[in-house]
Order: C-alpha cells, then structure tokens, then sequence
C-alpha cells in the first residue's frame, strides 16, 4: 500500500514545532498531583469533543459530571453513553500501549465495539453492505469502497501502520492512518469517533502522548469544516473514481498543523504550572524515570506500599510484566522491598524520594 503526499515546507515546519515542544514537556517536571489533573482534564475534553463532532448535545461540563461523577441526565441517555463509551475506549488503548501491544486488525474492531455499544461487546465485524454519506438534504458527500473490500484494505493499512515506523515521522503515520480509516469506512457507524481514538493510539504508541496533556479532537471541532474540508482530497465522491489514489498533502499538513497547534497550547500550560514548583534537585530525581514510574510514583501519594497487582492495574499489563518493572525499578534505587515474601511482595520508595514527595 502506497499513499501519495510530500513533505511541503509547511509540513517540515509543523514537524519541528511538534518536536521541539515534545523535548520541552519530555524535560519538564511537574508536580504529581498537577500532572494527573492536566490527563483528566485532556481525557474529557478529547471525549467531549470527539463525541460533539457526531452531534453529542452534552457540554464540557456536563460530560465532567457523566464521568467523573457517574451523572445521568434524562432524556439524554444516548449522548451519556457515548460519552461513558469515548472515555472507556481512550482507557483501553492506554492499557494496549502501556502492555506494549501491537495495533492489529482485532483490536481495532475491539476499540469500535467499546466506542459503539461498550465494555461487554464483541468485536464489530467490519461491513457487509454499502452505506453512503450524505448531507442533510440527502446529497451524496462520499461513497466508501465496496464491503467486500474492506477486509483487504485493512489489512494494507495496519500493515502499513507497523512498516512505517522507521521510515516516517510518527505524525505524519497517524495522519495517514485517520485519513484512511474514514476513507475505508470499515463500518456503518462511529467511523469518525474510531479514527479519531486510532490516531491517538498511534501516536501514544509511537512516544507522542506528551504526557496524555492534549486533545487534538478539541482542534478539530474548533474548525469542524475545516476539518472536513481537509479530508476531502478529490473532487469525486466516489471511492473508486479517485479517493483510492488522490494526493494527500494537503491532509497531511492540515493533521500536522492541528497536532502543532495543540502542542504549543500545552507547552504554554505545563510551562506556566512549572512554574517555581519543581527545583533542580527534585528534577534531577525525576529524569530518569520514565511515564510509566511516574505514574507508579503518584500511587504513593495515597498509600505507603504498593504490590504488583497494584502496578498491574493502574498500567493494564499482566502481573508478570509488573513484577519485572518493580525488579528493574528496584536495581534503579528508586524503589525498595519493603517485604520479601514470595507472594506478597510489597515495595516502598527509597528515603530520597520519600522527601520528595514530602512523605
């Protein structure tokens, strides 16, 4: 599978934008609690977004209150599901990356089954019919590639997707990934809100989570016709008359923008909640533990020992997986055996990071 598009100055510069503020957030530390604020508050402003861009009718606060209080608001109660369904699917693909689990096919059909009917349902089966999109006065807007061919094109683009990395810059992949999943439109329904977790899946895998601080889909409902406008890359409507073989660099640079924008809004905020909180010898402490410590790291602020169960369940990985992130993190010194018994391990931190933590 090839995909047509070039790297135009404009694209080179987003790029360099994206990477600078990525260095300035991989370097900057900031307080635990601060930290995890700015992953929720990026958690529900991506599921708001995302979920209002298909016509969701709940607000920013609204959606705060389904979930992180569990409200229900009559006469709403498909909105409210969507919305408890976009944060369930944004937790699973965390889990998947942070279990280091490769995007497949299955997934994937497992991710939309989270999306559209929740956590119990089985993978959706991908298409077995034509659906065509219209607009409200009933124009057709686009004609997806027949069913029968949406299994091949699948395979091609997860395919592509795993191929890609040492070759591309991981934004411009997820940016071809999103183009062709809506372009492929593998089902009837929730193509745009899959495509869109898609691409943050690719881009947590690929290292660009930036700390979980961003929403790109908060970009992309800023400018909805833009955003649309920006997908469109042939004149005809009709997958097989020129969608399968346009030129993308437009799209490309429209994604590369939006991700630039987004970026440099949180480099603005983490810079300015950096702000006098972190000194040198607590910065010092903490560059060398990557996202996944740092996160353990903030179990501590609630409990003074944690087992492995514990890091197995806040990073989705198995338990074996957990215990091997503990030993290592032990022979780092950051961590120590608080208890050695074989079957109820448990861990405390070391004395320096005790202090940091003002424990």
């Amino acid at each position: 599978m090839k995909f047509k598009f070039s790297f135009t100055p404009s694209i080179v510069r987003h790029l360099q934008s994206i990477e600078r503020v990525r260095e300035l957030v991989r370097l900057t530390i900031l307080p635990l609690m601060i930290a995890e604020q700015l992953r929720i508050r990026a958690h529900i402003r991506s599921t708001h977004y995302s979920t209002r861009i298909e016509g969701n009718r709940l607000t920013l606060k609204e959606t705060e209150q389904v979930i992180q209080q569990g409200r229900l608001f009559p006469g709403r109660e498909r909105d409210v599901r969507e919305v408890e369904h976009y944060y369930l699917a944004l937790q699973q693909v965390e889990k998947w990356v942070e279990g280091e689990q490769k995007i497949t096919e299955s997934r994937i059909r497992k991710l939309h089954a989270l999306l559209f009917a929740g956590k119990r349902a089985k993978p959706t089966p991908y298409r077995d019919g034509q659906n065509v999109i219209r607009t409200s006065s009933g124009e057709i807007v686009y004609t997806p590639p027949e069913a029968e061919d949406v299994p091949g094109l699948m395979k091609d683009m997860v395919g592509w997707i795993h191929q890609s990395w040492p070759d591309l810059p991981v934004p411009v992949i997820a940016g071809v990934a999103h183009y062709q999943f809506v372009t492929i439109h593998p089902f009837y329904d929730g193509n745009g809100r899959a495509a869109r977790t898609l691409t943050t899946w690719v881009l947590h895998q690929g290292g660009y989570d930036l700390g979980k601080f961003y929403s790109l889909e908060e970009f992309y409902a800023e400018d909805l016709n833009g955003y649309y406008d920006a997908l469109v890359t042939h004149p005809h409507h009709n997958y097989y008359f020129g969608r399968n073989e346009a030129d993308i660099t437009t799209w490309i640079d429209y994604f590369v923008k939006g991700m630039s924008v987004v970026f440099e809004r949180v480099a603005d905020e983490v810079n300015s909640q950096a702000q006098g909180t972190v000194d040198d010898s607590t910065a010092v402490l903490l560059r060398p533990l990557d996202h996944r410590a740092r996160r353990v790291l903030g179990l501590f602020v609630n409990q003074e020992l944690i087992q492995s169960s514990d890091v197995a369940n806040l990073l989705g990985i198995s338990a074996r997986q957990a215990r091997d992130l503990l030993t290592d993190w032990v022979n780092q010194g950051w961590l120590e055996i608080a208890d050695p018994s074989r079957r109820g391990r448990k861990y405390e931190l070391a004395q320096e990071y005790k202090e940091l933590l003002n424990l």
